[in-house]
């Protein structure tokens, strides 16, 4: 079970993801499947079933981002979240071994093609929750169990 939360900066992505292939991508896509479609034998036109696979996977997503839109909470930042990690908070780690870790704790939703953003419902994150810094966190995983020590709380402030 996901945690449907998201970031103000998360929500304005996905508002302009959803925009940009319904009111952009998807018409130039039907325009090119019904061009293709005009010159006959569709079976072996790779245009018409390049396209018309396209626009079955913009379709998937874009009926994704409206259902996820609706069921998403916002998060704004709040001055009562400083000195600990709640949601939203840029956080940086380290372990005895003296790896350092920096990231941002937010939704699933935001955390693809983002190497620096983890899901609120990771181990790390539900881990760090509460903490501030110089206190440790206990995290377990399939790998086994380490302990991080926060060294910094950040906010991005709206």
């Amino acid at each position: 079970m996901r945690t449907p939360l998201i970031t103000r900066q998360g929500y304005e992505e996905l508002k302009r993801e959803l925009d940009e292939l319904w009111r952009v991508e998807r018409p130039e896509v039907t325009k090119k499947v019904s061009w293709a479609a005009s010159l006959g034998d569709r079976s072996e036109n790779a245009d018409y079933q390049y396209n018309k696979k396209r626009l079955r996977e913009i379709d998937r997503r874009v009926r994704y981002l409206r259902k996820s839109l609706e069921n998403l909470k916002v998060i704004d930042y709040h001055p009562q979240q400083d000195g600990k990690v709640f949601f939203g908070a840029w956080v940086e780690v380290e372990n005895d071994a003296g790896d350092t870790l920096k990231f941002r704790i937010v939704g699933y939703d935001e955390i693809f093609n983002r190497k620096d953003y983890i899901s609120i419902d990771s181990p790390m994150a539900r881990a760090l929750l509460k903490k501030e810094v110089d206190d440790e966190a206990v995290v377990t995983t399939e790998a086994g169990t380490v302990t991080w020590y926060i060294n910094s709380i950040e906010y991005e402030r709206n």
